[in-house]
C-alpha cells in the first residue's frame, strides 16, 4: 500500500508485484477483490479462474539426512519431487504433514528455482523442530497465485474468483471474489438462484443433475446462455 491507499488500481494489471498476494480490498459498493497473479496463460474478463492443480512435487516429501530446521529458524532446506520455478510458492504455505513438526504450517517468503536442497525462506519462525530423515512436508502456492481459467468439465482446484478485465499471463491483478460481477453464463440461469461451475470453461450455470457442488453466487440479472449475466459473487472462503 502507498500513502494509506492501494498502489495498484482495480482496472490495471502489473508486471511487478505491488501488493501481497491474497490481500483483500473492499470497495464502497460492497465488491471485494483479492490481489492475484495470473499463471502461464492469459485470463479473460468475466470468466471464473481457479488455482492450479496442487503440485505432486511438493506433496508428502521427506527431509533428507542432511536437512532439518530448528525451533526459531526462518528457513528450511528441502528437496522437491521435481524442478520448481523461483518463488512459485511465494506468499503460499509449507507445512509438516507427518512426524516431527506435524500440524504446523508457515507462510513462504520466497525461494530460488531448483530441485534438491532448495532453501525456503519463511515468514514465521519454526515452532516445532523439523527432523532430518523424519519430517514429511507439503507445500502449496497462495490461493490467488498462478491462476488459470476455470477448468471444464471438472474443477481441478478451488475457484479463486473472476477477473474484471483481460489479464496478461504472469501479471498481477485484482481478482473479484464478492459482490456484483459480470460473469459468463452457461445454460438457463434463473433470477435469484445460485450458480455453480459447469462444463463450459470459465462459466457459471444452474446446478447439474449429478454431484455436489458449492455455489459461487446468485443470479442478479439474466442474459442468454453463452452471454454474460450479472452475478452476486460469493466465492467460497471470502
Amino acid at each position: 500500500m502507498k500513502n494509506g491507499a492501494f498502489t495498484q488500481p482495480i482496472y490495471k494489471q502489473s508486471s511487478v508485484q505491488l501488493e501481497e498476494l491474497g490481500t483483500i480490498r473492499v470497495e464502497q459498493d460492497g465488491r471485494v477483490f483479492a490481489y492475484a497473479l495470473a499463471g502461464a496463460a492469459n485470463l479473460a474478463a468475466g470468466k471464473t479462474n481457479q488455482a492450479p492443480v496442487p503440485d505432486a512435487n511438493a506433496n508428502n516429501e521427506a527431509l533428507s539426512a542432511t536437512q532439518s530446521a530448528a525451533i526459531g529458524a526462518k528457513q528450511v532446506t528441502v528437496t522437491f519431487g521435481g524442478a520448481v520455478t523461483a518463488d512459485y510458492y511465494k506468499d503460499g504455505y509449507i507445512w509438516a504433514n507427518d512426524a516431527a513438526g506435524e500440524g504446523h504450517y508457515y507462510g513462504v517468503k520466497g525461494h530460488a528455482a531448483g530441485t534438491a536442497d532448495v532453501v525456503i525462506y519463511l515468514k514465521d519462525a519454526i515452532r516445532v523442530a523439523w527432523v532430518a530423515s523424519t519430517t514429511e512436508w507439503s507445500a502449496i502456492c497462495n490461493r490467488q497465485a498462478n491462476l488459470i481459467i476455470g477448468s471444464a468439465p471438472t474443477i481441478t482446484a478451488r475457484v479463486a474468483g473472476v477477473a474484471p478485465m483481460a489479464i496478461t499471463a504472469s501479471y498481477y491483478f485484482w481478482n473479484q471474489v464478492k459482490g456484483p460481477a459480470v460473469v459468463l453464463g452457461s445454460g438457463t440461469l434463473v433470477l435469484g438462484d445460485p450458480v455453480y461451475p459447469l462444463a463450459t470453461a470459465g462459466a457459471v450455470g444452474p446446478m447439474a443433475n449429478t454431484g455436489i457442488m458449492i455455489p459461487l453466487g446468485t443470479v442478479m440479472s439474466v442474459n442468454a446462455s453463452t452471454e454474460y449475466s450479472l452475478i452476486d459473487l460469493a466465492i467460497p472462503g471470502y
